[in-house]
């Protein structure tokens, strides 16, 4: 079986039933817990950090987009965490194009989101930047690569220029081609398989995508840490205290106090509509149009508020249904994280229903907006047996929905009481910190390859009986 690696989450107040953390009067952090058990098990020793600063190239990311928002993130993470990073990366027409990063990278071309052909031959021109800046990689003791085009080159780096590297293997979506049944999807299965052979590491985002993807598809039995897309911790407001709700819509007239048995608040739905916030980047016409049929069976009942950047959402067809919809409003782009607080002061849920690819990828993932809502309180709607729900039910922050999700989100909004939704915000804004933010998980990633830089590779362990996460 695979070794799973006890991410910093299993040692949480969330699931302290699952692993204890270290005897406090050792001095030793989760952090440290986590980090030592890294280094023990992926081959490294315990040395000290001063080889980050040797001059070599250290870490190397390969991405498959230098401009991409997580990309951005992740190498932001590792420069906070001490770690000098070069990135190596592609460059693709989209939302944040134009953004030029400020950490040392190399313009590996441009690629096409889903056109496989071209980037295979965008990865043959890559080869050749890559060779000519192989003095700053020969050194490189980590090969951090994002999808299989970016696993390919680490591959070949490790067997030319950077051979006493390890490789690590993130992954944040399982694409629909790596599911599908085509000659062209087992060919791609087959190539990863063969590649996840020379991975020291895989970094997923959720555990899902090895329950249901890596584990029993590709049969990977290699070590996998779990790291979730928290909301990075620089520049973060801090986080609101339970407080009853104020009307949503900064456009409503003010209300005249209500007395309850918890004491006096402003006035609740039915007085006002629930609002729901779809925030980041909008896609999947299934998820489009289900918010579309809801605004218009209850036009008095509900408000959909959208803010981010339309992705696989025809922009025609969007903008016609806000034309259609007066209860539906796009308030454009916006400023992560600084405007984060004031969009979801303004609403009541946050929307968790990926309906794009919900045979497998919307079915696996966690998304984003799960983190960032549950920060600020704000609880989720998600889809009944979806991973995401699975996180909401065990936390007790939201709400699931069955088949057929119109009818049955329909009579949720129309039977809904305050007390059950203040209930449910207030055990949300009860959760640590951590459930939400960025931090054990990345230390101890940071952590163990600051080691690796003074410790020769060693094969990984597979230990059997492994306690896993709760999740997985």
């Amino acid at each position: 079986m695979s070794s799973r690696i006890p991410s910093a989450a299993s040692l949480d107040h969330s699931h302290a039933d699952t692993a204890a953390a270290p005897d406090a009067g050792h001095g030793v952090s989760p952090t440290d817990s986590v980090g030592d058990w890294m280094a023990q098990r992926i081959g490294s020793q315990r040395a000290g950090p001063a080889s980050a600063g040797s001059g070599k190239a250290g870490l190397v990311f390969l991405t498959q987009d230098i401009t991409d928002v997580s990309t951005i993130k992740r190498v932001r993470e590792f420069l906070d965490n001490g770690l000098p990073v070069l990135v190596l990366g592609f460059e693709r027409e989209r939302y944040n194009s134009g953004y030029r990063p400020p950490w040392p990278h190399v313009l590996l071309g441009r690629t096409v989101d889903g056109k496989y052909a071209h980037r295979l031959q965008a990865l043959a021109g890559a080869l050749r930047v890559i060779f000519r800046t192989r003095e700053r990689l020969g050194g490189a003791t980590i090969l951090y690569a994002r999808n299989i085009d970016q696993l390919l080159l680490a591959l070949v780096m490790k067997m030319f220029i950077s051979r006493q590297a390890d490789v690590i293997y993130e992954v944040l979506d399982i694409q629909p081609m790596f599911v599908a049944h085509g000659l062209r999807s087992i060919l791609l299965r087959l190539v990863e398989k063969l590649c996840l052979t020379q991975v020291k590491l895989l970094v997923l985002s959720s555990p899902g995508f090895h329950r249901h993807y890596f584990a029993p598809t590709q049969r990977f039995r290699g070590p996998w840490l779990l790291v979730e897309n928290k909301l990075p911790r620089p520049g973060l407001p801090d986080r609101p205290r339970f407080t009853p709700r104020l009307p949503a819509s900064p456009a409503a007239p003010a209300q005249p106090a209500l007395t309850g048995s918890n004491g006096t608040r402003p006035l609740m739905p039915p007085d006002r509509p629930w609002v729901i916030g779809y925030f980041g980047l909008i896609r999947g016409e299934q998820t489009v149009d289900l918010m579309r049929r809801l605004a218009q069976r209850l036009p008095d009942r509900l408000q959909i508020r959208f803010r981010g950047v339309l992705t696989t959402v025809d922009e025609k067809s969007f903008f016609k249904t806000l034309e259609a919809c007066p209860n539906i409003l796009y308030g454009g782009r916006y400023d992560h994280p600084g405007e984060l607080a004031d969009m979801y002061a303004g609403v009541d849920f946050a929307w968790a229903l990926d309906l794009e690819n919900t045979e497998h990828n919307s079915r696996w993932l966690l998304p984003n907006r799960f983190y960032e809502a549950g920060y600020f309180g704000v609880p989720c709607l998600s889809v009944q047996g979806f991973e995401v729900d699975r996180l909401v039910r065990r936390h007790d922050v939201g709400w699931g929905f069955e088949q057929p999700l119109e009818d049955s989100m329909v009579r949720f909004f129309q039977t809904l009481g305050v007390e059950e939704y203040e209930r449910k915000r207030r055990r949300l804004l009860e959760l640590p910190e951590e459930t939400f933010v960025a931090g054990e998980e990345i230390r101890a990633l940071c952590r163990f390859f600051a080691r690796r830089a003074a410790a020769p590779p060693e094969k990984p362990p597979v230990e059997e009986g492994m306690r896993p996460h709760p999740a997985a």
